[in-house]
């Protein structure tokens, strides 16, 4: 990627950060199961955290697009329905989505944002059932061209203090399995 590109990411994200609606939902949360740290902003300094630790293995675009990420997948939560499915345009995901479309038009990252939590979901339901939904799985899988951008947003997103690493672990080996991907188990952070 080019310079001027890197630079098209730095001035989306400086956008972003000053839109208000981004900055109106920074505070909302409380602790709760997978999110001990409460506020949106809370858990953005947590994955920005985890970035730095990863920047070493990161392009520099992937290190903006990443940024970009680590912004948008949760700061609609406030305005969602928290029981909505992942692609209902009243989920988190969907607004996340909608929002960054005003400021970005990559459909590789807005499918990122909208599947942010989709690996999780495959996990939760083969723990629940033996068995996950592999015709949603492929389409998750379709949908997403970087695999490897996808899967390094996943970490960053899923190394937090509380979450269990097993549902991450889970999702990159399933990937694995189907996609030659260069991010693995061991590129996992350490709890």
């Amino acid at each position: 990627m080019s310079s001027h590109n890197v630079e098209l990411l730095r001035d989306i994200y400086a956008q972003i950060l000053q839109d208000p609606r981004y900055r109106s939902n920074l505070e909302w949360g409380e602790p709760r199961s997978g999110h001990c740290e409460g506020s949106i902003r809370a858990h953005i300094a947590e994955l920005e955290n985890n970035l730095e630790i990863l920047r070493t293995n990161l392009s520099e675009e992937h290190y903006w697009k990443l940024k970009i990420l680590i912004h948008v997948h949760d700061i609609f939560k406030t305005d969602s329905n928290q029981k909505a499915p992942i692609a209902s345009s009243q989920s988190h995901a969907s607004q996340a989505k909608q929002f960054l479309a005003t400021y970005s038009q990559d459909t590789d990252l807005l499918s990122m944002v909208q599947y942010h939590d989709e690996g999780y979901a495959l996990w939760k339901q083969f723990i629940e059932r033996g068995r996950y939904d592999i015709t949603r799985f492929n389409r998750l899988l379709a949908s997403i061209k970087d695999l490897d951008l996808f899967l390094w947003f996943n970490i960053v997103d899923g190394c937090t203090k509380s979450k269990s690493r097993e549902a991450l672990k889970w999702f990159i080996m399933q990937v694995g399995k189907v996609a030659a991907i260069s991010v693995s188990v061991n590129s996992i952070l350490e709890e």
